[in-house]
């Protein structure tokens, strides 16, 4: 069997002293000891082994710490380290075979336990080096949230980002230094927050509450159409959600949007779950923006975006599990690139408005099966005095999966 060379160490607020017998084991055996300032500070001064600390980018520690394989080198990590936490990272480069690890009670379960919240009921994320904008998928109402701060600057900009959103009523708790003796609550609203003098370590709670008048964002697909900026470019409401029902995403599968428009198609891709990635491929310089503002706004801020006409910029993009061709039908090649990239079982939908591109579909089709579908849609408009139906330009939608 492999040996376990490396382990990784959950510490609490409490220091080295709350370590239980076999952690605190794993500490004092180790050649090569691994953590922030903080963490290192905790051990005794003339501590003769060697430290290394974590740098900006943490990929050259990581680095350190493979250079090390063999040797006995143990990672002092806060709380739990498979909950956002340095056991993630690498878990991805280094086997579980080769590896302890042994939790600390995490952030989230320490909050829970000082609020009196379900850990099964709340909306757990990390805004530890990733973008705010991440919580804006988790906002509705009634919803309570757990966040773990990139610094005391965390709170003013997840209130603000609340207030802004409609939220602004909705109440934040701060809680410092959980576990330890200079543990500190802070409380208030979004749109009354100007609590700065806050400890770098710290969790911040959220109860959603709208403000009056406040219209919340579904989590379902089809979302309003005017809550994307566009310049008509756009996947309108009901054919999007009939898009995103055909293209089925399952979570952790990464999606082309081929031709984005505004990236309506990729971003209710990836709020359909937090694990679902996507690619939006645009030419237009003005869409471009347009996706990376709608991503922002979304919730989305992840989604990759890629300047440039298909199928020529397709071919370095990694492996998709569904396609959407929502645009450039009938450019030379793209069906022949993206039938060729698509995984096996994976899903290929392309909507069509002209006639020229519905041809292309027609075509694909009878090379490759799948189901043909016409979508014809038609919204109530002010006729004179009354109302009548005004139709929407009609969509003919093809779906196949590659066998």
């Amino acid at each position: 069997m492999t040996k376990k060379w490396l382990s990784i160490v959950g510490v609490g607020e409490d220091g080295l002293s709350g370590l239980s017998a076999i952690a605190r084991s794993l500490v004092d055996l180790a050649e090569v000891i691994v953590g922030g300032s903080r963490h290192l500070a905790m051990l005794p001064p003339d501590d003769p082994r060697e430290k290394i600390t974590w740098s900006k980018p943490i990929t050259a520690s990581v680095n350190e710490i493979l250079q090390r394989r063999g040797q006995s080198v143990c990672i002092l990590a806060s709380g739990d380290p498979m909950c956002f936490g340095i056991g993630v990272t690498l878990r991805r480069e280094i086997p579980i075979t080769e590896m302890t690890i042994i939790p600390a009670p995490s952030a989230f379960s320490l909050a829970c336990a000082r609020l009196g919240w379900s850990l099964t009921e709340v909306e757990t994320l990390s805004l530890c080096s990733r973008p705010p904008a991440l919580i804006q998928t988790a906002i509705y109402p009634g919803g309570r949230l757990l966040i773990l701060s990139e610094g005391k600057e965390t709170p003013a900009i997840v209130a603000d980002l609340l207030t802004k959103r409609g939220f602004g009523n909705s109440r934040i708790t701060v809680l410092e230094r959980m576990g330890g003796s200079q543990e500190r609550t802070l409380s208030g609203t979004a749109a009354s927050w100007t609590k700065i003098e806050l400890a770098d370590l710290n969790t911040i709670a959220v109860e959603c509450i709208a403000d009056a008048g406040a219209v919340p964002l579904p989590q379902l697909a089809g979302l309003p159409d005017d809550a994307y900026h566009h310049d008509g470019q756009l996947t309108k409401r009901e054919v999007r959600a009939i898009t995103l029902s055909a293209l089925a995403p399952i979570p952790g599968q990464l999606l082309w949007d081929v031709g984005a428009g505004c990236g309506s198609i990729a971003i209710e891709w990836m709020r359909s779950h937090p694990r679902c990635r996507a690619i939006a491929i645009e030419q237009n310089s003005t869409r471009l923006q347009y996706i990376a503002d709608n991503a922002i706004a979304l919730g989305t801020p992840n989604l990759q975006i890629v300047a440039g006409f298909a199928p020529t910029v397709l071919r370095d993009l990694p492996q998709p599990d569904a396609i959407f061709i929502g645009g450039g039908a009938t450019a030379e090649g793209l069906f022949d690139v993206c039938w060729e990239v698509l995984r096996p079982g994976g899903r290929l939908v392309a909507n069509a408005v002209t006639v020229e591109s519905e041809q292309k579909l027609l075509q694909w089709q009878h090379q490759m099966g799948g189901e043909l579908i016409r979508i014809a849609v038609q919204r109530t408009a002010p006729l004179g005095g009354f109302l009548g139906w005004k139709p929407m330009v009609p969509v003919t939608q093809w779906m196949t999966v590659k066998s």
